[in-house]
């Protein structure tokens, strides 16, 4: 029943975002936009991304490091993985899957590893506001969108400031959980819960230095600059130009919108921003939609199919979905780094 509730709010969100895009379309132009585009340069955008891809694994890589050092091509299957179920499932299941095998081949926690994933998910968002914000001054956006980017900017800079308090001052955090499950839980609960706390706080332990997090920070960065580019390859495709800071904007308001509940795919969430920001500049609607669809494919597509390749080849199915969550709130087996944490 829960399950049916989120996808139904998903789709909800989708349709609504959908419907904010129809109007000023026009199915012929789109259509015909289509039809004459030049997809040759799909391919190197699809280059690109890949390379980007290896980078996100690297990036992971790096935030595993406290707790273990995983080689990248070990990693990189998980990180198509992940984005397979991102692309099929809602509420973004496939950042639960990846570390649902991570677990499997490494014996690294499923607690340990999502802190990981949030810490990539808050500098994803931060860069994505930065590229909003380094765009403002070329391409000034509606205001209902610099609103929404202000209010999303007050909440990633809280979260990264929390959790950076929280891996900073460890002692400090432990006396205040302390403090509440002492309260609040008793017995074999408290003793999963106390185990999901210092797995989680291990995975949090890649910001505890100023170093590694401008590390992290600056790999986003390069993440989502290769990301533009590939937008900016797949416009050459179609009858008409904008800048690259348009693309930046464009880029950073429409993985901002991804975040939001949505039908699997991000269908309505990630068009609709694209197209309303290209209709901003002056690209006709019609045009602006035919290279988001494209876009969209083409960002879809390839990931999703390697993610699928890889979920086969490690004898994965749908329902490891739910053994995922299971495992993630059993009590894992002890390891040295976290009784040191402890």
């Amino acid at each position: 029943m829960k399950r049916n509730l989120q996808l139904a709010l998903g789709v909800i969100v989708s349709a609504f975002f959908i419907y904010l895009a129809l109007p000023g379309l026009h199915l012929p132009t789109v259509v015909e936009a289509l039809r004459t585009a030049n997809y040759w340069w799909l391919l190197p955008s699809v280059v690109t991304y890949m390379v980007g891809l290896w980078v996100r694994t690297w990036r992971w890589q790096y935030t595993l490091r406290p707790v273990k050092l995983v080689p990248a091509v070990t990693l990189f299957p998980m990180v198509c993985i992940g984005y397979f179920g991102n692309n099929v499932l809602p509420f973004r299941a496939g950042e639960l899957l990846r570390s649902y095998v991570l677990k499997k081949r490494e014996d690294i926690a499923i607690s340990t590893s999502l802190a990981t994933v949030i810490i990539e998910r808050l500098t994803d968002g931060l860069v994505m506001i930065l590229f909003v914000f380094i765009a403002l001054p070329f391409a000034p956006m509606p205001e209902f969108y610099r609103n929404v980017v202000i209010a999303m900017t007050l909440m990633f800079l809280i979260a990264t400031a929390v959790f950076m308090w929280m891996a900073s001052q460890p002692q400090r955090v432990e006396r205040f959980y302390a403090f509440l499950v002492n309260a609040l839980l008793r017995g074999r609960v408290r003793q999963q819960m106390d185990d999901l706390y210092h797995r989680f706080m291990l995975g949090l332990h890649s910001l505890s230095k100023p170093s590694d997090v401008i590390m992290i920070f600056l790999t986003s960065v390069l993440i989502w600059l290769l990301e533009t580019v590939k937008y900016w390859f797949v416009m050459h495709a179609f009858d008409f130009s904008v800048s690259f800071i348009v693309l930046m904007l464009m880029n950073g308001l429409v993985n901002l919108a991804t975040t939001l509940p949505a039908a699997p795919g991000y269908i309505g969430t990630f068009d609709t921003p694209g197209i309303k920001t290209l209709e901003t500049f002056g690209v006709d609607p019609s045009i602006a939609a035919s290279y988001t669809f494209t876009l969209h494919t083409a960002l879809w597509v390839p990931v999703t199919l390697l993610g699928a390749y890889f979920f086969w080849r490690e004898h994965l199915k749908i329902g490891d979905i739910e053994a995922a969550r299971r495992a993630a709130a059993m009590q894992p087996p002890n390891d040295p780094a976290v009784q040191e944490l402890k």
